[in-house]
């Protein structure tokens, strides 16, 4: 995917290579070989950022409730990466219990990155999505079973045609129980995996949030929900493997059990599994599904 002018147009462009070098000259001298960059920036070469935040919507384009906290009292929130952020937001959004989502650029080392910034692969980022969900109709594993089934987690640095450290695949906890359900998920799926005969092993990096002066940042108005705004560019890039994240509890740690049990039933996943370019020909609406 092509970086997006900083306009509200949805149309998808090239922006002029002048322009992107002309706004980081002052931090960093760049070759064209540094766009997409496949190496992490180590962090001394990090692009400065700015102290200006990000403006952020009011209102989720679609479900129509905020896009920054403070969240309801009980919901939970985590950062994920898989790829573009366009579809990975519409996966999210879509399913029952999450209260709201938002796309913006996670564990890197430049505050309040631009997108172009980001492209360049010179701030550390990964595009990301916050998903704020209601535990009492959804569950965490619910919500990984989504993240690891709707991309390909050993693809490094990439997914399909998107090449480079910001399309990395992550997972970003807030607490050390997100942490022991997300590395005990992580385990089950990499053995699934590797039964089909995919190899290679999963890539994703699992960080805490803590571990950040920032985990997450906002990205810009035009890019938030993309995919359901008049004139969207019908895109996504991720590359699922259709293979399913095995029964919870044949990997669940077992002090977590009761409480992280799934809320969506096996006929949810049988009806409504990522497959490739899913976000695309579905509905922007939530899923409707009697929890």
């Amino acid at each position: 995917r092509l970086c997006m002018p900083a306009a509200g147009t949805a149309r998808l462009l090239r922006p002029s290579v002048v322009g992107i070098l002309g706004s980081l000259a002052t931090a960093r001298s760049l070759s064209l070989f540094d766009m997409g960059n496949v190496k992490m920036v180590p962090k001394d070469r990090a692009l400065p950022g700015r102290p200006t935040k990000m403006p952020v919507p009011p209102k989720h384009f679609v479900l129509g409730t905020p896009l920054e906290g403070p969240w309801p009292e009980g919901y939970q929130q985590i950062v994920l990466a898989n790829g573009c952020f366009w579809g990975s937001d519409k996966g999210f959004w879509r399913l029952p219990g999450v209260y709201s989502t938002a796309v913006g650029y996670a564990a890197g080392y430049t505050p309040n990155p631009t997108y172009q910034e980001v492209c360049s692969g010179m701030t550390g980022h990964t595009e990301a999505v916050q998903v704020v969900w209601d535990p009492a109709k959804v569950s965490l594993v619910d919500i990984l079973r989504w993240f690891w089934q709707s991309h390909d987690p050993t693809q490094a640095n990439g997914q399909g045609n998107d090449i480079g450290t910001q399309y990395r695949s992550g997972a970003y906890y807030f607490d050390e129980e997100q942490r022991e359900v997300i590395e005990a998920s992580k385990r089950a799926y990499d053995a699934a995996l590797a039964a089909k005969g995919i190899k290679g092993g999963i890539a994703t990096e699992v960080k805490a949030a803590k571990d950040y002066d920032q985990v997450f940042y906002y990205a810009e108005d035009y890019h938030q929900q993309y995919l359901a705004k008049p004139g969207a560019r019908p895109y996504c890039s991720a590359q699922p493997r259709g293979v399913s994240l095995p029964p919870f509890e044949t990997w669940a740690p077992p002090q977590l059990q009761d409480k992280y049990a799934p809320k969506l039933p096996e006929a949810f996943w049988d009806e409504h599994a990522p497959t490739y370019h899913c976000v695309i020909r579905a509905s922007h609406a939530p899923i409707k599904w009697e929890l």
